[in-house]
């Protein structure tokens, strides 16, 4: 009996503003037909390689590439090889990529930039962890700044630090611990860009947003620990999505799991 193709999927949708879905496929012998998205489609290729036709132009997707296609433009897509291709992919809307860069996107669909592909495999990484939505809003910040840089043609540096906005910024995440906040929503509070708002605080503090509202949440969490509260009431008391998330976080920042750190 002939073997079937290969088709390993696993798709979602995280509670981060902008993106429509998260896409993980490994594919070997097949192919996408003529299609469209209404979502802008950045796409990385982990192994193998993608050729595909875009407004009738043929293009690829070697592993060191990042490709964004445009909404509403029609492409296709299959493997160059027999081995297929892993890819991972973000459709966003367009709360970072307006209609205005889909002319630019059509000329220029595949960018040859090791940051920008770094920082979009860092930032699925991220995506495939429950809880951790403000760090991956942070990631995509500056990934949708890249990407805007590149169809403009014009990757300038970023604005100076801000202290004031920085620690305008800290006391917002004093006061919001456990409910914590997004940064679209911190920066209409605070004043200021959301990627400005990371850079300034990243700046001032020497750690980003997400790194110093986790650390608060660990240290209410050891003393929560230390008064005898079992770890699964310490997650939901102190802000984390579940016991498991605030045992990554923990072991990281304090060395031992919790249930470990409670029995002293």
């Amino acid at each position: 009996m002939a073997s079937q193709p290969a088709r390993v999927v696993s798709a979602w949708r995280p509670r981060v503003p902008g993106v429509v879905e998260v896409f993980h496929a490994r594919f070997t012998e097949y192919a996408y037909p003529m299609h469209v998205h209404e979502a802008w489609t950045l796409l990385i290729v982990d192994t193998g390689a993608v050729r595909y036709d875009l407004d009738r132009h043929e293009h690829g997707t070697p592993h060191d590439t990042v490709s964004l296609l445009p909404p509403h433009v029609p492409h296709n897509g299959s493997p160059v090889t027999a081995e297929g291709f892993r890819k991972r992919v973000l459709y966003l809307d367009g709360t970072y990529l307006g209609d205005e860069f889909i002319g630019a996107a059509v000329d220029r669909p595949d960018l040859r930039d090791p940051l920008l592909r770094r920082r979009v495999g860092q930032l699925h990484g991220t995506l495939t962890r429950p809880g951790e939505e403000l760090e991956a809003e942070s990631r995509l910040l500056f990934v949708g700044e890249r990407l805007r840089g590149h169809l403009r043609g014009d990757l300038a540096a970023s604005r100076p630090p801000d202290p004031v906005l920085a620690r305008r910024l800290r006391e917002l995440l004093d006061e919001r611990v456990v409910e914590g906040i997004g940064l679209r929503e911190a920066a209409g509070l605070v004043g200021g860009h959301p990627a400005h708002l990371v850079r300034a605080f990243s700046a001032a503090y020497g750690i980003a947003p997400h790194q110093y509202l986790t650390s608060l949440r660990v240290g209410r969490a050891r003393r929560m620990l230390l008064d005898g509260q079992p770890p699964s009431e310490v997650a939901v008391a102190t802000g984390f999505y579940d016991q498991s998330h605030l045992t990554r976080h923990f072991r990281r920042l304090v060395g031992v799991p919790p249930g470990r750190y409670r029995a002293g």
